[in-house]
């Protein structure tokens, strides 16, 4: 097996003991630290679903270390919305989305190893017709810092090129990124230039747009759960961030076409998986 086979397969056998013991770990935003504080007395997501969570809020505070009175609300709803017989997602708040008949669903790949950032994908659809999109990849085709400066430089270009445009990513991993090719090539724009785009209204991270507007009847808030969840499926039979990072080093050394489609093919799902959530949240005005 690959490393990242093996990694799939660990996480499924985690995950797997964790449903059987209806673990509270699978409440989104649950992590180990709030299910240790909560377990003697709400031992199961089960248990979470039917709690009398009021019963546990004195004032501005709980009973549990570390939960505050709105966050065990929260997690007391998602427990309750996964149990139910046929759970839909539902809208918290509304939605404040820009409108735009140019969009850009956006995507960037990252070996942590190195710290080098060998491919920025870009999804384009216009007028909000699927039959549109058209995949834009920039990808280094050397690993070098003249490579890696060259595919920030013809990202950035290519966002440039395409205002006045609406652009989704999923979750702050693109802006810290970029954030740092901007320092690392300064050549290529200013660190405001950066903060300005990320900062325009027309920018938007999908991530905080679920989290703050809306609950979902998944385990997760990742791309690829929510994705999954209203229909889409990956090409690749393995698709991951780190499978994506094997590939890029086996093409390292071998130059192998096939391998280096793998890797955009996966990117350019991750970026229409951008846009389907999109789709989706629209769906739930």
């Amino acid at each position: 097996y690959s490393a990242a086979c093996k990694l799939c397969h660990w996480y499924s056998a985690c995950l797997e003991q964790l449903q059987n013991q209806d673990d509270l770990t699978l409440i989104p935003e649950l992590g180990r630290s709030k299910r240790d504080s909560l377990v003697d007395t709400i031992p199961t997501m089960a248990a979470m679903a039917t709690s009398d969570v009021e019963s546990f809020i004195e004032g501005k505070k709980t009973q549990f270390p570390g939960i505050g009175p709105d966050s065990l609300r929260k997690f007391q709803v998602r427990a309750a919305l996964n149990k139910e017989e046929s759970p839909k997602p539902f809208l918290k708040t509304a939605l404040n989305l820009p409108q735009s008949e140019n969009e850009l669903f956006f995507d960037i790949e990252v070996n942590p190893m190195s710290d080098f950032c060998y491919l920025h994908g870009f999804i384009q659809r216009k007028n909000h017709d699927n039959q549109t999109e058209k995949y834009f990849g920039f990808f280094s085709e050397e690993i070098s810092e003249a490579a890696e400066e060259q595919c920030f430089a013809e990202a950035y270009s290519f966002i440039l090129q395409q205002r006045p445009c609406a652009i989704y990513y999923y979750s702050k991993y693109e802006r810290t990124i970029w954030r740092r090719l901007q320092k690392k090539y300064p050549q290529v724009c200013d660190a405001e230039d950066i903060e300005a785009l990320f900062q325009n209204p027309f920018t938007i991270d999908l991530y905080e747009v679920v989290r703050r507007t809306t609950e979902w009847p998944t385990r997760d808030y990742s791309i690829k759960t929510l994705a999954k969840y209203l229909g889409f499926q990956w090409r690749d039979t393995n698709p991951s961030g780190a499978a994506s990072i094997e590939w890029f080093d086996r093409w390292e050394k071998s130059r192998d076409a096939q391998t280096k489609n793998r890797i955009l093919d996966y990117n350019e799902d991750d970026c229409i998986a951008t846009r389907v959530l999109l789709d989706g949240l629209e769906k739930l005005y």
